[in-house]
């Protein structure tokens, strides 16, 4: 799953404030309404940064797919910004779970499945789980930076769930497909095809 979104915003989505070193910023992603008369079923995907302060004031589109808390830390120099304009299900994890940041229980399922979807491309390895038994620790193998994820069951209701979620923030599959899944499905349980 990737996604092109821009790095933190310098200034506050609401007030248009620029930031200032150590601003507590709330970070949102979320599928904007389609443009009227566009064609567009749905929005697009974005990612709105503002002052914690300015939050209340802050009027969400329709879906907001997951919410952070940051401290603001401006730019370095010789940092890329063309590097960081992909937003990965990996970074999407680590800016979840960071210790730093604030937990958030609507961002729970989303981080639970990033957490089994990046312990299957072994991005992340499992190291059991927390001293009170609620929440599973995992190490990431490029920082070895352990991070916690609350335990939670992964049943069907979990994936319907999830899946609501990601047919929201990548787009669902258009339904030529599933048409053509579910012909090429009754056509091999049909007697006598071959």
């Amino acid at each position: 799953m990737e996604l092109t979104l821009h790095p933190i915003a310098t200034k506050c989505f609401v007030s248009g404030r620029d930031f200032q070193e150590n601003d507590r910023v709330v970070s949102y992603l979320v599928r904007e309404a389609p443009v009227p008369g566009s064609g567009q079923v749905l929005g697009e995907v974005a990612r709105r940064d503002l002052l914690e302060s300015e939050d209340g004031r802050f009027m969400p589109p329709a879906f907001i797919f997951c919410r952070w808390v940051v401290a603001f830390k401006q730019r370095r120099a010789d940092e890329n910004p063309a590097l960081t304009l992909k937003l990965t299900a990996e970074n999407l994890f680590l800016t979840l779970a960071d210790p730093a940041a604030e937990p958030s229980a609507a961002n729970t399922p989303l981080l639970q499945f990033l957490a089994l979807m990046l312990e299957r491309k072994k991005l992340i390895k499992p190291r059991g789980l927390s001293e009170d038994g609620q929440r599973n620790v995992y190490e990431h193998r490029a920082t070895h930076q352990l991070y916690e994820v609350p335990v939670g069951e992964l049943n069907v209701e979990f994936f319907q769930k999830i899946q609501e979620h990601l047919g929201v923030l990548v787009g669902t599959p258009k339904p030529k497909v599933e048409v053509a899944v579910a012909a090429a499905a009754a056509a091999a349980t049909t007697p006598g095809a071959d």
